[in-house]
C-alpha cells in the first residue's frame, strides 16, 4: 500500500501544480476579452481569432483544472442524501462512484480522443470561422484534461481504499452545510470580538 500511496501523492502534486498554474488562464482570457472589446468599440475592428482564443483559454482552464478540483473534493454533489450517511458509507459511495462511473467515463473519453486529436492534427483542421484558429490544440486540451482526470481518479481510488483500511487519515472530512455555517458563524463572532 505504501507504493500506491506514493503514486497517489505524486499524482496529487502534479494535478495541484497544474491546477494552480492554469488558474492564470482565466486572467489571460479576461485580458484578451477586454482588449478585444475595446478594439472593437474604438476602432470598429474584430477578429474571430481573438474570440476563439478566449474560448480556448476558458476551456483550458476548465479542463486542466478539473483534476485538481476532484483532488480538493470541490466537485458539485447532492449533499442532502450524502450527508445523512456515516463517513464510512460516504467513502464507499465515493469509491463506488469513482470505480463504476468516473473511471469508465474518463477511460472512454481518452480512448476516443486520441484518434480524434490525431486526425485533427494531421489534417491541420482549421476553424470554420473566417480568420479563426487551428482546432487541434483545443481538442488536445480535452484529451489532456480527461487524461489528468483519469490519473486523479486512480489517486482518489487509492486514497479511499487506504482511508477505509486505516492506512491514512481522511484528507477531506465531510462537513455538512449546517456545520459549515456554524463554523463560519463562530469565526465571525471571534473576529468581531477581537
Amino acid at each position: 500500500m505504501a507504493g500506491l500511496l506514493a503514486l497517489s501523492r505524486t499524482i496529487d502534486r502534479l494535478n495541484e501544480f497544474i491546477g494552480k498554474w492554469v488558474s492564470w488562464l482565466i486572467l489571460l482570457a479576461i485580458l484578451v476579452s477586454a482588449a478585444n472589446a475595446v478594439i472593437r468599440k474604438l476602432f470598429d475592428m474584430s477578429s474571430n481569432a481573438w474570440l476563439e482564443l478566449q474560448w480556448y483559454l476558458f476551456g483550458a482552464a476548465f479542463m486542466l483544472a478539473a483534476a485538481c478540483t476532484l483532488k480538493q473534493n470541490d466537485h458539485i454533489r447532492i449533499d442532502i442524501v450524502y450527508g445523512m450517511f456515516s463517513r464510512r458509507v460516504q467513502h464507499w459511495i465515493d469509491l463506488f462512484g469513482h470505480v463504476f462511473f468516473l473511471m469508465p467515463f474518463v477511460t472512454l473519453m481518452v480512448v476516443y480522443f486520441v484518434p480524434y486529436v490525431s486526425l485533427s492534427y494531421r489534417s491541420g483542421e482549421m476553424s470554420n470561422n473566417s480568420g479563426g484558429l487551428i482546432i487541434w490544440p483545443a481538442k488536445a486540451i480535452l484529451l489532456v484534461g480527461f487524461f489528468l482526470l483519469a490519473l486523479q481518479g486512480i489517486s482518489e481510488i487509492i486514497k479511499k481504499i487506504a482511508i477505509m483500511r486505516g492506512h491514512m487519515d481522511d484528507p477531506t472530512p465531510f462537513i455538512s452545510v449546517h456545520e459549515q455555517a456554524e463554523l463560519e458563524a463562530k469565526a465571525l463572532v471571534e473576529e468581531v470580538r477581537s
